[in-house]
């Protein structure tokens, strides 16, 4: 707005005109561009569980996720996702925030599927890609997983929703509890003795997928790639595909399989499942198998991947 007050004829000449579309592509490209970053786990664990509401589902605890958007504030949110998501009404910013502050319909999908086709963990290497509250991820651990990280695309989903849900749910005594339990669990914080053990076991990223294969691949603790990658709901733009396949590619072992749960069709943003599919048959690179279909509400598919 300055810049167009300070001269008025700025738009008049086509050339300026395009170079000045030109650069806001370029912005809106680097926006979408978003730097990787590991998260460091806090000595004090105690303090991740701090002013959270516990709240549980499929025997899993998880952070109340509306009352982390009433207390993320100022320093607790440096992204500002979470006013931004009020003020655009939107689960769902493009290149902003991605949509981790809300737990996914088709996530429950891919842990019931997990126990129904009794998918096994134990000494595997798992990555839950575009992790949100984590639940994917915490699965396996609880599967005895030899190493699980996590990755999502916004830091403050990773602070305030990911490891907090990690601590909580890999507290032994508070596990044991829960699940004995003929009353429902408790909504107070429980502490977190007994989880560092299995937090050794864990790393956290957030950023684009492409600058955090790069993180993994490149770091002073380059990790060997996974036996499985787990991901729910994140083919639902189509301008994401090809940083979606090259990730997969670059980070699944020879050997190892993707577990991708999604909405056959998501309206209003033109991805799903058969588009997908298709994109992957073009490259040439992986096989895909449809291992289970929904029908309740909007059908909803998983998709098994592997290398040809």
């Amino acid at each position: 707005k300055s810049r167009e007050a300070a001269d008025p004829a700025a738009d008049s000449s086509p050339k300026l005109a395009a170079a000045k579309h030109q650069e806001e592509a370029a912005s809106k490209k680097k926006l979408c561009v978003k730097a990787a970053k590991e998260h460091s786990i806090p000595e004090d664990l105690n303090k991740l569980l701090e002013n959270k509401v516990m709240e549980t589902v499929f025997d899993l605890s998880y952070v109340k996720l509306s009352v982390v958007e009433m207390t993320c504030l100022g320093d607790a949110d440096s992204e500002g996702i979470v006013s931004k998501s009020v003020s655009f009404h939107s689960d769902l910013i493009p290149g902003v925030y991605e949509g981790g502050l809300k737990i996914w319909e088709c996530t429950f999908d891919l842990m019931d599927y997990f126990s129904e086709a009794e998918i096994e963990f134990a000494n595997k290497t798992v990555l839950d890609l575009g992790c949100g509250a984590g639940l994917l991820g915490i699965v396996a651990l609880q599967g005895e997983a030899a190493r699980v990280h996590f990755q999502d695309y916004n830091s403050t989903v990773i602070d305030e929703i990911t490891l907090p849900n990690v601590v909580a749910n890999c507290t032994r005594e508070g596990r044991r509890k829960d699940r004995k339990a003929s009353k429902p669990p408790s909504k107070r914080p429980r502490k977190a003795e007994g989880s560092p053990d299995v937090l050794n076991r864990c790393r956290f990223f957030s950023g684009e997928w492409s600058q955090v294969s790069q993180l993994l691949l490149n770091s002073n603790k380059p990790c060997s790639k996974y036996d499985l990658i787990l991901t729910s709901e994140t083919i639902y733009n189509p301008d994401y595909y090809s940083a979606l396949h090259d990730t997969l590619a670059q980070l699944l072992d020879r050997k190892g399989h993707v577990y991708l749960a999604s909405k056959v069709h998501y309206f209003g943003v033109g991805g799903g499942v058969y588009l997908f599919e298709k994109f992957i048959e073009e490259k040439n690179v992986f096989t895909t198998r449809m291992v289970k279909t929904i029908d309740q509400g909007l059908q909803r598919c998983i998709m098994e991947i592997a290398f040809k």
